[in-house]
C-alpha cells in the first residue's frame, strides 16, 4: 500500500534528486526519495549517522 506526501525541498535538494534520478535510470525523483527512505530503513545502525548531525544547507 502507498500513500502520497508532500515534502517542501529546496532547489539545491530537487536538483540532487533530479541529478541521481538521471544517472540511475529512475522514473522520477520520488524514485530517488524511497530509495534514500528504504537505505535508511534498512540501516538502522547508520540512523545516529543520518539523524543526529545537523545539516542545515540553506539556513
Amino acid at each position: 500500500m502507498s500513500s502520497e506526501v508532500s515534502v517542501s525541498l529546496h532547489q539545491e535538494q530537487i536538483e540532487y534528486l533530479v541529478e541521481v534520478g538521471q544517472k540511475y535510470n529512475l522514473p522520477d525523483a520520488g524514485k530517488a526519495i524511497r530509495c534514500l527512505l528504504n537505505f535508511a530503513i534498512e540501516k538502522p545502525e547508520q540512523a545516529d549517522a543520518i539523524f543526529t548531525e545537523v545539516r542545515c544547507r540553506a539556513c
